[in-house]
């Protein structure tokens, strides 16, 4: 099976699982996804994970170097052994004694939080790492090339630290979550032909008889 190139398998922190911070994003834009890539391992591209793979290639490219007095460090290894978590930041900009984490993404900006949750992680994991607040992190969109500043406040701090115990949780046990079928969401989703949601998930006039059957345990043939 082809696996992800991007994607860390779960590894151990003492008795706890270590998630890559790139599953809190894959999580809440379908936590079948995430498993499949990093619970099963299976990967899969289309156009939009191959540009998304080339902007992230720029953006981790070449060495850290100094710009107007602030100095960009790229491609840099995270981790929080109080999250459970790991990953890598795009970049990651020293601007005096502030520092800046820098996540690129190829579309442009989402109705959902899930890229703010990534890069809220990732400013996290470096304030554990540090000794140091952030404040802010930024997103650049290959779409619109322009950066979205996002402020790390309580609420996003809250929902990224519920989201990764969430996810960690449910890809430590090993079970895939069942399908969901969205169209327009699945139609995006490179995993599409691996996941076959429309397939795989029953019909509401089945899925309300298999409820009734397991509520009154009536399934025929079932264990005894």
């Amino acid at each position: 099976m082809p696996t992800c190139p991007r994607a860390s398998a779960l590894s151990n922190l003492g008795e706890a699982f270590s998630l890559p911070i790139s599953a809190l994003q894959h999580w809440l834009f379908c936590p079948r996804q995430c498993a499949l890539i990093h619970v099963e391992r299976l990967w899969a591209e289309n156009q939009l994970t191959a540009e998304g793979r080339v902007l992230h290639a720029q953006a981790d490219g070449g060495t850290a170097e100094r710009r107007g007095g602030v100095r960009v460090l790229r491609t840099v290894q995270l981790g929080s052994e109080r999250l459970g978590l790991h990953g890598v930041a795009d970049v990651v900009e020293i601007h005096g004694t502030r520092i800046l984490p820098v996540e690129y993404k190829r579309g442009r900006p989402k109705p959902h939080r899930a890229d703010e949750v990534q890069l809220c992680a990732q400013g996290m994991c470096l304030e554990d790492m540090t000794g140091q607040a952030i404040a802010e992190g930024a997103l650049f969109y290959g779409e619109t090339r322009r950066r979205m500043a996002v402020p790390f406040d309580d609420g996003l701090r809250s929902l990224t630290s519920s989201i990764a115990a969430e996810a960690r949780a449910a890809l430590a046990s090993g079970r895939l979550p069942p399908p969901v079928h969205d169209p327009r969401r699945c139609r995006a989703c490179s995993l599409f032909d691996l996941c076959r949601p429309e397939r795989m998930q029953a019909p509401p006039a089945v899925r309300r008889w298999l409820e009734r059957a397991i509520a009154s345990d009536a399934i025929p043939g079932g264990p005894e």
